[in-house]
């Protein structure tokens, strides 16, 4: 059987390197990206920040409490999506076959490189490529699977790389913490130490069969990922498949002719993200979360299309269908999936020419100036309400997803 050799390389909190490339004030001190309101979540946060005991995924709220002096960012989709691609794009082109599990984490299956090139030589000059073109850094981990490539990377950060060899996957592990285990959440570390376990080599020295008992289908996948054992493929980078936004308000309203405008806005940039993509959609969907926490999602399917006015239209139909209940709303979302790659054909017997030139001059403004550079009247109603928005509004499912 031969070896493999997977590289896993994580871009270091992401988010708040971008921001600091920008804006190099940032350096040093504890920064949080994410929702600006007390309802927002942390989306990212730097190392300083982190010594406060604040992690992704907590409450801003909860962040600032613990850390009063920490600088909030609401966040830049546009500039993140941007040095994501740049990055994606570098390993494209040097690397075979490569994974991109989210918008900063790449596997890269190196097996049978090393006749021509020592892998961990060739991953190593490619991150130094990515830092050298970028300024961001960049954490590298080499081994025989995936689950230990992920794993090393976390070691290897804040900034580093390690080299697993072949054979010693099961010591490398046993003495980590049994959180560093894919697949181990919360519930499950939780029920884990209730048993006695802390570290991978207790569960290293488990019968497989007591771990099944005790978890099921699971306990062997993590008895497997303990042992080192993963034969999962590297698996070639797709397309991502829908992009969508939505946004959850400070306050729960019941402004239906707010919460159109906000439609109407996320439906536009959400258009102008295909547009910019060269990309097409043929379904839409819209989503909405009562204050009782009920969420409600409709969709249609459309001609394929990337106007504005056309999905505009189609939102604003879906909205009126699904807003039945009359109470207050939370969250609401626009979601467009069934891409595909092309632009918009001009038809000689609609009038929709003007339009289409006038979508591209808006489009080169935005370019120039940022997604907020132009937009409808109608939407920029909505600058008097307030909303917790912490990706500026557009995330990507299927290939590039928010971490």
């Amino acid at each position: 059987m031969i070896e493999r050799t997977i590289s896993h390389m994580d871009l270091d909190t992401f988010f708040v390197s971008v921001e600091r490339k920008l804006h190099p004030e940032l350096n040093g001190k504890p920064v949080l990206v994410g929702g600006t309101g007390d309802r927002g979540v942390v989306a990212s946060c730097s190392y300083e920040a982190r010594s406060y005991g604040i992690h992704s995924g907590m409450s801003m709220k909860m962040a600032r409490q613990l850390c009063s002096e920490a600088l909030v960012i609401k966040g830049d989709h546009e500039q993140y999506s941007k040095y994501s691609n740049i990055i994606t794009d570098i390993i494209k082109e040097t690397v075979p076959v490569y994974e991109k599990t989210s918008i900063d984490e790449f596997y890269m299956d190196l097996t049978g490189m090393d006749k021509f090139f020592g892998c961990y030589k060739f991953a190593s000059e490619l991150r130094q490529r990515i830092i050298k073109e970028t300024a961001l850094p960049i954490s590298l981990a080499m081994s025989s699977n995936k689950t230990v490539a992920k794993i090393g990377t976390g070691q290897a950060k804040p900034n580093g790389q390690i080299e697993i060899i072949h054979g010693l996957e099961k010591e490398f592990l046993a003495p980590l913490s049994i959180k560093k285990i894919p697949m181990v959440g919360d519930k499950t570390y939780q029920l884990l130490r209730n048993m006695g376990i802390e570290k991978i080599k207790t569960i290293q020295e488990m019968p497989v069969e007591l771990m099944q008992q005790v978890l099921g289908e699971n306990g062997l996948m993590i008895w497997r990922k303990a042992n080192g054992i993963d034969t999962s493929p590297v698996e070639p980078y797709n397309e991502r498949k829908s992009i969508s936004t939505e946004s959850t308000f400070d306050k729960d309203t019941i402004d239906v002719t707010y919460l159109k405008q906000m439609m109407i806005s996320m439906t536009e940039k959400l258009a102008y993200q295909l547009r910019s993509e060269n990309k097409l959609t043929s379904c839409v969907t819209v989503k909405i979360r009562y204050s009782d926490f009920n969420t409600y999602t409709m969709q249609s399917r459309i001609p394929y299309t990337a106007l504005d006015h056309l999905l505009i239209d189609k939102a604003k139909e879906l909205f009126e269908k699904l807003f039945q209940k009359r109470l207050l709303v939370r969250l609401i979302g626009i979601r467009f999936s069934h891409l595909v790659q092309g632009s918009y054909q001009f038809n000689l017997f609609d009038d929709m020419r003007e339009k289409i030139l006038l979508y591209d001059a808006m489009d080169k403004l935005r370019n120039r100036y940022g997604i907020d550079a132009v937009q409808r009247a109608s939407a920029m109603q909505i600058k008097k309400h307030s909303f917790v928005n912490p990706f500026n509004g557009i995330k990507t499912i299927g290939g590039l997803v928010k971490k």
